[in-house]
């Protein structure tokens, strides 16, 4: 019977395999200079793809850039999010003077805008 190489490498994916007992296993390292959050943003898009697209997401995880992938996401929401918000005061006249005179008022207003901004993300970043 012919002996098993303890280390092979698959042309077609471009991954290496590591022989454990009976089986390949591939040799899957995560990129060590990204060191950044996912963050809630990217845990929400993760969670899409485990539900929607579960080859992209093995595709991202295989190829070690699935951290990335996320942390670059995260990075673009929240930034969607912030000019959102500043957005949506600004048209609205949520002032700072608003949060002075009626503090309870600022307080709704800002929470309505949040949850608005926070679906806007969700349907153009997240669930797409």
């Amino acid at each position: 019977m012919n002996e098993l190489k303890p280390r092979i490498h698959d042309e077609d994916t471009g991954l290496d395999y590591i022989l454990v007992g009976d089986y390949y296993i591939p040799a899957i390292e995560l990129p060590e200079d990204d060191d950044r959050p996912i963050g809630k943003w990217g845990r929400m898009h993760q969670a899409y793809l485990e539900e929607t697209n579960p080859l992209l997401l093995n595709h991202l995880i295989l190829t070690g850039r699935l951290h990335t992938y996320l942390a670059d996401l995260n990075e673009q929401a929240q930034e969607r999010y912030r000019i959102i918000v500043q957005q949506v005061m600004e048209a609205e006249g949520v002032t700072e003077d608003l949060k002075r005179r009626s503090q309870w008022e600022w307080i709704k207003a800002m929470n309505s805008i949040a949850n608005r901004a926070e679906e806007v993300i969700k349907s153009e970043m997240i669930n797409a």
